[in-house]
């Protein structure tokens, strides 16, 4: 069976990937039948010749679950279309006090409510 898989190079803790096309059986480092693009996921740069990918899975060459996520989310130009998460994690004193200001803010509100709904029932009477 043809996988279509990572093929790891860079020095350690440095690491780029080619995209390559293989028998399932090869070993990851062996010699591959054909190279898609390669991707560099410090940067997240990338090279993928997207069409010759969808050939591939085409004819039945089942990708990993890294390598069906890249051609996923590439352009049709084959670079990544890549979009940093908007949510910032906090530690469990920073959520505390985002809770706690979130909690005075809404009393304030209700607050200026009531402040203002009494404001208004005089005014009627």
């Amino acid at each position: 069976m043809l996988k279509i898989r990572l093929k790891r190079l860079g020095a350690k803790k440095a690491p780029t990937y080619r995209i390559i096309v293989i028998n399932s059986t090869t070993k990851r480092e062996g010699k591959p039948i054909q190279e898609l693009g390669h991707y560099n996921p410090k940067t997240k740069v990338m090279v993928l010749d997207k069409q010759s990918a969808l050939d591939w899975i085409k004819k039945g060459a089942q990708p990993t679950e890294t390598v069906a996520y890249l051609i996923k989310n590439c352009n049709d130009d084959g670079s990544l279309n890549y979009q940093k998460k908007e949510t910032v994690k906090l530690s469990k004193k920073a959520q505390a006090k985002a809770a706690a200001e979130a909690e005075a803010k809404a009393k304030a509100e209700e607050e200026a409510k009531a402040a203002a709904q009494a404001e208004e029932a005089p005014a009627e009477a």
